[in-house]
């Protein structure tokens, strides 16, 4: 499965341009990581436990694409995106979107 966040990979063609697909997910960390966030937070430290939860929503994400890309018939994700955003002072959103494609490569 080839994954990539540009608009094309150079010496293939698209066969099949499936549709563009996008993924959500909500997430908070326990409240003894937010306590710990939040006295780091005045100090200017970082967030570990954060940057933990999005890895995590990340890597759920890219797992997900290539489950339903391959659902798909396609062989290829292209153009993938992703965005945070805060829902909560204790949860985030990652959104995530990307093009399920079925490539060739050119002679």
């Amino acid at each position: 499965m080839i994954l990539s966040n540009l608009e094309f990979i150079p010496w293939t063609k698209v066969d099949i341009h499936y549709w563009i697909v996008n993924w959500s997910t909500v997430r908070s960390k326990n409240v003894w990581r937010d306590i710990m966030a939040w006295f780091k937070n005045i100090f200017g430290w970082e967030l570990k436990g954060y940057t933990e939860l999005l890895e995590e929503s990340r890597k759920e994400a890219i797992e997900r694409m290539k489950a339903q890309a391959v659902e798909l018939g396609a062989n290829a994700i292209l153009n993938i995106r992703f965005s945070t955003s805060s829902i909560t002072a204790w949860a985030a959103e990652i959104y995530t979107y990307w093009t399920a494609v079925k490539l060739s490569k050119v002679a």
